[in-house]
């Protein structure tokens, strides 16, 4: 019995549908990578050709050198604190400034992805590479804070605000000279995102009561993104950055929180990594307890638009999202997948209400803000069930706390715990085919499972405690 429902895990109905043998041998063919395709692509996109991934396999190997494939190179393009954006400072890891990181490339890498030059070009040789700056590491950024997760509580003020300057996204323009890749200096498309960047919040949870602060009486213009994990692209050219484990950087006096019971199921209050509400009020827990709220969405970015703003597009719902990848239904409407990366929460899809347009970029600009999200249902016979996450459908009802759509969206995991999905094992990406529409999902752990859930395709269990596996 999951916490969250009473439907059986992923590793559950693994178990059921495969014996050991098969476990161990075809769990990918068979489904430990769960596969869904439920929609049709045109005939032209599924006959796509064999792997042109050639390359011979590397030998595994454990040691501190870097290691490609034969016949390829690695290079590092862009460090922790190099230029981005005009007027960024030369990098002094013994003055940290905020002003100076605001301009400078973030902490921690994670999603990273290309938008070709001029857009639509084919030369592959000059791309706006989009990187995410998931977290920082506090004890290896300032010294003098010790070790261990504690340390990250010590930051001073003017630390925090390196921190906050430090996570977010980037976006710089590379080019490939002499057969290396290097940065352009002075790019007009140079960007960088952090905790302190004005985004705009749009859809249907856009001004819901949930998300008034103070600072934004109105509920539609958050500051900043952080703990940006995984992403994706859309068809017509735009950056996807999600916002995943967010409630960390919060702190304080929980008691003051709205709605215990969705705090509690996104883990607001329930322990802070940083310090940041000791010195920021937005991220004091007592003195602005709607500010989490605005945290957890999908924000998109146009990279080749520097002076437009983040978008926070609430129609995909909010959780701890784990990348936002597509593919295209025939009659053009775009399906987004997304995973909840936690333990036992569940994986999503984002139908768009109308088609992209292929012709004209600016039709496409607030598509993401009308559609269908839903939450699967794994069943133990291989098949999929879409459960949509609408308003006024089944259990999603005022007498139930949701009484609009945005009360859905805001809170996405309590409306998906009535329906029912199935709990997943961490669903750390989705990956769709373009070829076949098919998407992957990799499950990473769940490192508490007790041993009496312990099952023949997901064997390994706990009877410890283990630190906290969300970061």
């Amino acid at each position: 019995m999951d916490k969250n429902n009473s439907m059986p895990s992923i590793g559950e109905l693994i178990d059921q549908r495969l014996n050991r043998r098969d476990a161990m041998r075809g769990l990918l063919g068979a489904g430990a990578a769960a596969t869904f395709s439920q929609i049709p692509l045109p005939a032209t996109a599924q006959d796509a050709g064999p792997s042109t991934l050639t390359f011979k396999e590397l030998a595994h190997t454990l040691d501190d050198k870097q290691h490609v494939a034969e016949g390829y190179d690695m290079q590092v393009v862009i460090r922790w604190g190099d230029p981005v954006v005009a007027g960024a400072p030369a990098f002094d890891p013994a003055n940290l400034t905020a002003a100076a990181q605001e301009k400078q490339f973030g902490y921690n890498n994670d999603y990273l992805g290309l938008y070709a030059v001029p857009a639509g070009s084919r030369s592959g040789d000059r791309f706006l590479m989009v990187a995410n700056h998931e977290y920082i590491n506090s004890n290896l950024m300032f010294a003098g804070l010790g070790a261990g997760r504690d340390a990250n509580l010590k930051t001073s003020k003017e630390q925090v605000g390196v921190e906050m300057a430090a996570v977010g996204g980037a976006v710089i323009e590379i080019a490939r000279q002499d057969g290396a890749w290097k940065v352009v200096d002075g790019s007009k498309f140079a960007r960088r995102i952090s905790a302190n960047t004005a985004i705009d919040i749009s859809g249907p949870a856009a001004g819901h009561e949930l998300l008034k602060t103070s600072a934004d009486p109105a509920g539609r213009k958050a500051l900043g993104t952080v703990n940006n994990c995984a992403g994706g692209s859309t068809p017509w050219g735009t950056w996807l950055t999600c916002e995943e484990n967010f409630d960390v950087y919060f702190g304080g006096d929980a008691s003051k929180l709205p709605l215990p019971e969705m705090q509690k199921r996104y883990g607001v209050g329930r322990a802070t990594a940083y310090g940041w509400s000791r010195h920021v009020d937005r991220f004091d827990l007592g003195k602005e307890p709607n500010e989490p709220n605005r945290f957890g969405w999908v924000v998109e970015i146009d990279p080749y638009e520097p002076g437009t703003p983040p978008v926070k597009r609430t129609a995909l719902g909010r959780f701890k999202h784990e990348g936002c990848t597509y593919t295209l239904a025939k009659d053009g409407r775009v399906v987004f997948y997304s995973g909840d990366d936690e333990r036992f929460e569940y994986v999503y899809k984002f139908v768009t209400a109308r088609p992209w347009n292929a012709n004209d970029r600016a039709a496409n600009k607030d598509l993401l803000d009308e559609g269908t999200l839903s939450v699967a249902r794994f069943n133990a016979d291989g098949k999929v069930e879409w459960l949509p996450l609408v308003q006024g459908q089944g259990p999603l009802t005022a007498d139930n706390g949701f009484a609009s759509q945005a009360d859905v969206l805001v809170k996405t995991r309590l409306a998906a715990d009535l329906l029912k999905p199935t709990p997943m094992d961490r669903p750390e990406d989705i990956e769709t085919n373009p070829g076949n529409a098919r998407a992957y999902v990799v499950l990473t752990n769940t490192g508490v499972r007790k041993p009496k859930r312990a099952d023949r395709a997901t064997p390994r269990a706990t009877t410890e405690p283990l630190p906290d596996q969300r970061l």
